[in-house]
This record gives C-alpha cells, structure tokens and sequence, in this order.
C-alpha cells in the first residue's frame, strides 16, 4: 500500500531547494589592507547553536526505543532502534558514521562522489560497507524510489533542501530534519543523535572537541593576541571568503582565533571579485579549489598580482586543503580535520 501511495506523490515532487553548504552573501564589507590591520576584537557570543533546541529530540536516554522526537520538521515516532537508515543531507553520513552507524542508502553532493575520499581515509574499518552504499541521486533532486526500495527504518534529512518532500520522505520511513548549514553542525550533530538513539555519545564528542579548540587558542595566543585566520573557497566561477557564522568560522571562534575584519559579517560566505582579493587576506589563509582548470576562478585569481602579494602569500601562510572536510560536509569529522589543519599550520 505504502509503494502504491507513493506512486501519485513522486510526479508531484520537483527537485529540493538547492542546498546552500556555502551560502550566498549580499553583504559586502570594506577591504583591509594587510593582516595587521585586520586584527578585531573577538565575537563573544557564539556563531551558531550549541545544543537542540527547547522543545526538540526526545528527552529520552540513549538506547530506548520507541521515541518520538521533535525536529525542523515536526514531530517523529521512531519504534525501533534504527537499522536501515537513509541519510541525504550535507555532513550526515559523516555523523552517523562517527557514531558508529553505518547507512543503508546515501545521496551525494554537487560535483562530489558518493562517499567523499576523506569519509574513506577517516573509517577505513567501514570500507567494505561503503562499497554497498545504496545511491539515491543527488541531494538536490533525491531518487524518491531508489529510497522506498530500501524500505528504511529512518531517513534523515536537512529543512534546508529537504522541506517540500519532507511528506514525501514520511510515508516511506519515520524522517528527522535537521536545520542545515555548516553553522548549526552541533545542534543537528545532536539531533541527528537522538534520533539513533546515541545522543550521550554525540555530546561527549562535541565537548572534546570543545576542549581541544580551545587549547588550540590558548597554545598560539601571544602578546598580540592570535593570529587572524581567513577562509576561501573556489569554484570554477566564483570566489568566497566566508564569514564567522559558517563551519570553519565556528570552529575558528571555539578556538578562539581572531578573524580578519572584512570577515566580521553575518552571513555563511561572500563573493569577491580579483579586485577584492585583499578581502582574503590574514595572518594565514586557508583556500580549497574545487575547480583547478586552466579556466577556472582558483587559477584566475591565485596567478593575480594582488593574491601573489597578500601577506599571506609573501610570508608562506596560504594552505590548501581539502574542499570536501573543510567547506561541502558539515559532519564532526569533517570539524575534525578542520581542527587538525589549523593545529598543523598555527603550531608549526
């Protein structure tokens, strides 16, 4: 019956609102001419969430079952602990992996692979499973039947591009929205736990990681303060810094390190054009390609005078990293490494 209902709802189902793992800025801010003078006082209020939300997750201990657990979608009955489990959000197969559930079917990002080659690196035991992935087509525009034929026992999802078909989803298999966006990453980490059943697990992760930035901070803290630190993401035709409410941004505020001022905006990311490239300026700059062609915005820019001749660059202080970790997948491993990479290139 549930197959048969589904058949007059797919064809109402248009492709899911892009997901935004960067954002798009409107805002601009005002060039800063060297990282020296980038340096501003540091945001004393968290960038994003910490914990679930008031009246969201299931108040239950972890393990009991069944659980109704409210979320960005409503409110979800869970009988079971969960054992086949669809997950086609931005970072969630990376925090179900990390609490040690392997997925049943996973969906896959714009211009990325089924399972990303850090989620590889990171869960080598998983390796053999992974090869059994169920793909169920791109998060923007997920494979409704490809994911019914699983028959699952939870689908996890993002309110962020998952909403309109958040009906759909429910009457294939109990569904958990998180919000989305790499700034709330704690807070779904979190919610995304409870409905697993794993919550006390999820914290105890986070509270490390708490910890282990903030020692970070307290390790390169000088005179001066701490270094300014900048985030900059290429594709093949557009350039962004990102902002403190992002998900480097809020592992960088944890850490307690100081962001450049044309930064200190309130929105996930902003574009900047090759004259605006001292808007990507720091004491260290931290910069993925997702596109590298000979065409593309990274080698456009990156062969520019004005990025040649940032500080950052004269000083040795530009880092490539990985797009996938850094900038795509909001997971905690992904933060992780995100923490590791600046551990690597702040301590020397």
């Amino acid at each position: 019956m549930k197959r048969l209902l589904l058949a007059t709802t797919i064809a109402a189902v248009t492709a899911l609102t892009t997901v935004a793992c960067g954002g798009t800025a409107e805002q601009t801010a005002s060039p800063s001419t060297s990282a020296e003078s980038a340096t501003v006082d540091a945001v004393t209020d968290a960038p994003g969430p910490t914990g679930i939300p008031d009246g969201m997750g299931s108040g239950a201990a972890d393990g009991v079952f069944p659980r109704t657990v409210g979320h960005f979608g409503g409110s979800t009955e869970i009988p079971a602990e969960p054992k086949k489990v669809v997950v086609i959000a931005t970072g969630q197969l990376d925090a179900a992996l990390t609490l040690g559930v392997v997925p049943t079917g996973v969906a896959y990002g714009d211009g990325a692979e089924l399972v990303p080659d850090y989620i590889s690196f990171s869960f080598p035991q998983y390796a053999d499973r992974m090869t059994q992935f169920v793909n169920v087509g791109n998060r923007q525009d997920v494979d409704i039947e490809a994911i019914a034929a699983i028959e699952p026992d939870l689908i996890l999802a993002n309110k962020t591009g998952s909403e309109d078909i958040y009906p759909t989803l429910s009457t294939i298999a109990p569904t958990v929205l998180t919000e989305g966006t790499g700034v709330n990453w704690k807070q779904d980490f979190l919610l995304l736990a409870d409905a697993l059943g794993r919550t006390e697990q999820a914290q105890t992760f986070i509270d490390t990681f708490t910890s282990d930035a903030a020692a970070l901070g307290n390790s390169v803290a000088g005179t001066s303060g701490t270094p300014t630190v900048s985030f900059v993401r290429f594709t093949a035709d557009r350039a962004r810094v990102f902002g403190v409410p992002s998900f480097a941004g809020y592992i960088a505020w944890d850490a307690g390190l100081a962001r450049p001022e044309s930064q200190q905006f309130d929105k996930t990311s902003q574009d900047f054009s090759e004259e605006e490239i001292q808007l990507a300026n720091a004491d260290w700059v931290f910069v993925s390609s997702q596109d590298a062609g000979a065409d593309s915005s990274a080698a456009s820019y990156t062969t520019n005078p004005l990025w040649t001749g940032m500080s950052a660059a004269t000083e040795n202080h530009i880092v490539r990293v990985d797009d996938d970790p850094w900038y795509l997948n909001a997971g905690p491993t992904a933060a992780t490494i995100v923490l590791d990479g600046l551990k690597s290139a702040l301590q020397g």
